[in-house]
C-alpha cells in the first residue's frame, strides 16, 4: 500500500484500462503503457485513457510517480535491467513499486515441473522467485516491503498445466485439489505462493 487515497499512478502493461480507470475514480491521476493497439483503442473508448507504447518508459518525466504497477508484466520485459532503471527514476523518493509475477518456486510449480504452464515459453523471457527478485532489485537501492499471494492464479495455472500435462485433457478436479494445496502452503508461507505481488519501496524510505 502506498499509504495514500490519491497520487499519480503509472501502470505498465495496462491492456484495456479497467484497471486504470478504477484507480481514475478512485480519485487518482493515471498514465498507462500498453503494447497492443486493439487494447489501448478499447481503453480510449471505453474509459477516455489514452495510452503510451511501453518505448515510453524512457522518455517520461523522473520522479513523479507515487505507484507504479506491472500486474504480470515484467516477465514479458526484454530490456529487464534498463525498465527496472527506469522504474525506479519515474518513482517519487516515496513512491510503491507492485510486481506481481508468477513464483517458480511454488508448490503446484515444484508440483507440474516442465509442464507448469507458468513458464509460458517463450512469451515468458524471465523467472522470478522471491529471492530473484531481492537480487534483481537489490543494486538499485530498492527492497521488498510486501508480498502478497495471488490466490486465484493457482487454479488457473493447475487448470493449464494439466492441460499441458495430459495433452489437451483438462483435469479439473486434479487442478482445484492441487491448487488448494499450493494456496494452503501459501498461507503458512507467502513464498510458496503461485503468483506473488511484490511491494517494493526505496531502502531510503525505510529509513
Amino acid at each position: 500500500s502506498t499509504g495514500q487515497s490519491k497520487g499519480r499512478l503509472l501502470d505498465v502493461g495496462c491492456g484495456t484500462g479497467a484497471f486504470l480507470n478504477t484507480m481514475k475514480i478512485s480519485g487518482w491521476e493515471v498514465d498507462g503503457l500498453e503494447p497492443d493497439d486493439t487494447a489501448s483503442q478499447i481503453a480510449f473508448n471505453n474509459y477516455g485513457i489514452e495510452t503510451k507504447h511501453p518505448q515510453a518508459i524512457y522518455t517520461l518525466a523522473d520522479g513523479q510517480y507515487d505507484a507504479i504497477t506491472m500486474w504480470h508484466v515484467l516477465e514479458h520485459v526484454h530490456d529487464l535491467q534498463g525498465y527496472m532503471g527506469r522504474l525506479k527514476k519515474l518513482l517519487k523518493p516515496n513512491g510503491v513499486l507492485f510486481i506481481a509475477v508468477p513464483n517458480y518456486t511454488s508448490a503446484d510449480a515444484q508440483k507440474y515441473q516442465q509442464h507448469w504452464a507458468a513458464y509460458d515459453v517463450p512469451r515468458h523471457l524471465y523467472h522470478f522467485s522471491p529471492q530473484s527478485m531481492e537480487v534483481l532489485i537489490t543494486p538499485y537501492q530498492m527492497h521488498i516491503s510486501k508480498m502478497k499471494p495471488m490466490w486465484f492464479d493457482s487454479f488457473y495455472v493447475s487448470l493449464l498445466s494439466e492441460k499441458y500435462k495430459n495433452a489437451g485433457f483438462f483435469g479439473i478436479e486434479r487442478a482445484f485439489f492441487i491448487g488448494c494445496i499450493s494456496n494452503f502452503k501459501a498461507l503458512k508461507n507467502p513464498k510458496r505462493a503461485s503468483s506473488i505481488i511484490y511491494e517494493i519501496k526505496m531502502l531510503d524510505a525505510a529509513l
